[in-house]
């Protein structure tokens, strides 16, 4: 009767070493019992900010398709799988990220699917999912408008769940939609969209590019053909998808040749 606690003792110890070898972790995942970054400076992190909106998605995945942009260990991924997603595809270009991910899910018992891709490439997938996460990648991106452009013209079926780190104003200043050349504008005003450079680093961070403050998250997330459906958490916005025209100067998507240079 002794082995028992023994053996259930030393597969935990078991789990512990392989979750410490695999370090160090960015989420704080809870794998049979066992916790990945317990000393996380934010806390439980992500539980404590999904707690925050979790009510605001769909409970009932069944017969659905999830994208996870940007997906880590998989925190997120995971979760729609609990919820009964059909298929769920996790994307990063960390395959540290993604041997940990691969690593939770395999010992969770999930079939979740995850793969080396950048956002700059989901084209290639060919395939539209009805929910696609977007969570703390933006700001990541030199190039964050282009990745709302590629992710509303390739990937998303309907709803859009999208979080990202805002500094600044959380003013909503209202925008004309149109200004004389002459006119005096409140560009410097509180509540206009603003994105705030990084030429070098924040939070010690070199991979941070461009830091938005609340309004002009909302406006580029209504140019790039997403309407707020709501704001469940103060960084979070759940979207759906709509159709957008093609503007005067050409569509919003871009796509460099790749290859050797002509010149």
């Amino acid at each position: 009767m002794s082995s028992t606690p023994l053996r259930a003792e030393e597969e935990i110890g078991s789990l512990r070493d392989h979750i410490a070898a695999l370090g160090p972790w960015f989420q704080n995942l809870h794998i049979k019992g066992v916790q990945t970054a317990p000393e996380h400076f934010l806390g439980d992190y992500p539980q404590i900010k999904y707690e925050r909106f979790s009510d605001s998605l769909p409970r009932d995945l069944a017969g659905k398709a999830v994208l996870d942009i940007g997906c880590n260990a998989g925190f997120y991924s995971l979760e729609m799988k609990r919820r009964g997603a059909d298929r769920v595809l996790g994307i990063d270009t960390d395959e540290h990220y993604l041997t940990q991910a691969r690593f939770a899910a395999e010992v969770s018992e999930m079939d979740v699917e995850f793969r080396r891709m950048s956002v700059w490439d989901i084209a290639d997938l060919n395939e539209r999912f009805d929910l696609v996460i977007f969570m703390g990648v933006l700001y990541h991106l030199r190039h964050p408008l282009l990745a709302l452009d590629l992710i509303h013209e390739h990937v998303v079926r309907d709803l859009f769940l999208f979080q990202s780190m805002q500094r600044g104003s959380r003013e909503i200043a209202p925008v004309d939609p149109d200004y004389d050349f002459h006119a005096e504008l409140h560009f410097d005003a509180p509540g206009y969209p603003k994105m705030h450079f990084v030429e070098h680093r924040y939070s010690h961070d070199e991979t941070n590019w461009w830091v938005p403050n609340r309004a002009c998250v909302q406006a580029m997330l209504r140019s790039s053909g997403f309407s707020i459906e709501a704001q469940p958490e103060e960084e979070v916005y759940l979207c759906r998808w709509r159709p957008i025209e093609i503007p005067p100067d050409g569509p919003h998507c871009i796509y460099p040749a790749r290859g050797r240079s002509n010149r």
